[in-house]
């Protein structure tokens, strides 16, 4: 049974969702083939982070690839739509994922220094705050927590594959509204969008999209978080209209010209970073702005997005 710490969190989203996910994590969260989406998780396999390094050395890459994943692009992305309230022509959100804080630690100071610059409406965070899927997350906290505070804006959160739900008193502490399968109105000068928010789809596989649509009506403008786009379909029969998410870092080590090596998620290529479109869904992908298994980048920049909301006319 959940601990007194998910007491809240319990009486919320109900002791079903949580004992099944920490269920999860205690049977499966170091588990490298048959958990999750795909047949092997390679974020698991202990050996990964020194056949990274060793290769990289090797071909002579390392010291740039080290380099890279200490800088963190701000980029742009410009949504438009005929369904957003016109009190909302010009919102913005501020879009970070795949932190994984504490195995990134000079991306972190980075972004330390320039998220306090950016303005905007509100901050949206997209999961994967720790390094690894498993064990101690109290160092990712304390950097999550000197970033939160530089942060001067509502925030939301969802969990990524590589946390665990026992890190969501710590991330409301912050100031941070999860979203378990749940959504929150926003308003503005007496117009209201919705922002809803699924729990990890890849690997604890502890979505419902249906759930977190139920309370939104059918006509309002909406906005989903997940921490990866691989349920795309899902989201857009749902009627969402926006979907961002990230997980898959953009393949993190990639080709000349960000063609990636692997994407670690079921979905089209063209899906994997950036916009992109499903039908009357419009997507965007974070390349995130930590790293997976091992500090290095090459040909994938590190990103903090900025989204525009637009109303077309």
């Amino acid at each position: 049974m959940a601990d007194t710490a998910l007491q809240g969190l319990i009486e919320r989203i109900g002791a079903d969702h949580v004992v099944r996910r920490l269920g999860i994590e205690a049977a499966h969260e170091k588990q490298v083939f048959g958990q999750g989406t795909l047949l092997f998780n390679v974020e698991n396999w202990k050996l990964a982070p020194r056949i990274v390094t060793t290769t990289l050395k090797l071909v002579g890459l390392h010291g740039r690839a080290r380099r890279n994943a200490d800088r963190v692009e701000v980029r742009r992305n410009l949504v438009t739509s005929a369904r957003l309230p016109a009190a909302f022509d010009g919102f913005t959100i501020l879009h970070l994922s795949d932190l994984h804080a504490d195995i990134s630690q000079g991306a972190m100071r980075h972004l330390a220094d320039i998220v306090g610059t950016i303005a905007c409406d509100i901050c949206v965070l997209t999961g994967d705050y720790r390094g690894k899927t498993f064990g101690p997350f109290e160092t990712s906290l304390a950097l999550m927590k000197d970033l939160c505070a530089r942060i001067k804006l509502p925030l939301y959160g969802i969990l990524g594959n590589h946390d665990s739900i026992r890190m969501t008193p710590g991330l409301e502490a912050m100031g941070i509204r999860m979203l378990f399968n749940e959504q929150e109105p926003i308003t503005r000068d007496g117009a209201t969008i919705h922002l809803a928010g699924i729990d990890d789809a890849h690997f604890y596989r502890t979505d419902d999209i249906a759930k977190a649509a139920a309370a939104i009506p059918r006509e309002a403008f909406s906005i989903l978080l997940a921490h990866t786009p691989e349920s795309y379909r899902e989201a857009a029969a749902a009627g969402f209209d926006l979907m961002l998410s990230g997980h898959t870092h953009g393949g993190q080590l990639c080709l000349p010209g960000g063609i990636a090596i692997k994407l670690e998620a079921r979905l089209p290529r063209r899906m994997g970073k950036g916009a992109w479109r499903f039908g009357e869904l419009a997507g965007y992908t974070s390349t995130g702005a930590g790293t997976s298994l091992a500090p290095v980048r090459l040909n994938c920049p590190a990103e903090i997005t900025l989204h525009t909301l637009r109303r077309l006319t």
